[in-house]
């Protein structure tokens, strides 16, 4: 007598085979679940660095909109110092000395409190021929403790210093000429000392006088929070 089952036989390979398939499901499962993951983290650094670019931007043009606190502290220290601009030094105690360069290309003055980088003893020429002293001014290297403050501190926590350089190639007067012949040449409002008007009925009836003004560049410096650094120049006359 054969053995009586508890299902046909056909039942049974069914059974089975439901139960096969129910262990490939968990298995495909499992490895959308884990896409699924990867693919969220994935969104969420993405996310978080679209936050930390939009952050680092906002600071940068706060400090950008700060830098005009240096602008006009400069601007208003060329109106009311009464220093002689033609020389090395500021004859104020208000600003750090260093906080004004009589020629474009200073960046750092000798114990004489003139612009000598290469210590020859020698004011520094704006053209040199050789390497040194610079031929320009560069604000990312500059040493900024040598600068004047405009603001420690705008109310966004953000500092502005700044620093003046006359548009001149070597201090002293608009036609000066060093010891070693250096002349001078300097950005200036204006080609002459004397000008002319134009009369009803003919030229050169009355002279004008021209006065030569050298132009100023302005150069500033802002900190801010998550170390935020910009710097911006501005030309004053």
């Amino acid at each position: 007598m054969k053995p009586r089952t508890k299902y046909p036989m056909s039942t049974a390979r069914r059974i089975t085979a439901t139960k096969r398939q129910k262990g490939v499901v968990l298995l495909v499962a499992l490895i959308m679940l884990i896409a699924l993951t990867l693919s969220g983290i994935a969104l969420f650094r993405q996310v978080g660095t679209g936050v930390l670019i939009a952050r680092n931007l906002t600071f940068k043009n706060a400090a950008l909109a700060a830098s005009d606190a240096g602008v006009e502290a400069a601007r208003n220290w060329l109106v009311t110092s009464g220093a002689n601009l033609e020389q090395a030094t500021m004859a104020t105690t208000a600003t750090p000395p260093t906080a004004y360069y009589p020629a474009w290309c200073n960046d750092s003055l000798n114990a004489a409190n003139t612009p000598d980088a290469d210590n020859n003893g020698v004011t520094d020429d704006c053209k040199p021929a050789s390497a040194a002293p610079p031929s320009q001014f560069d604000p990312v290297t500059y040493n900024w403790n040598n600068s004047a403050v405009a603001t420690s501190d705008d109310g966004n926590g953000n500092a502005v210093r700044y620093v003046i350089h006359r548009l001149c190639r070597i201090p002293g007067s608009l036609n000066f000429t060093n010891s070693d012949g250096v002349p001078q040449e300097c950005v200036v409002l204006g080609s002459s000392t004397s000008g002319g008007t134009k009369g009803a009925v003919g030229y050169g009836g009355g002279a004008l006088a021209n006065t030569m003004q050298p132009y100023f560049r302005v150069t500033t410096q802002t900190t801010g929070p998550n170390n935020t650094i910009a710097y911006s120049q501005a030309i004053l006359y």
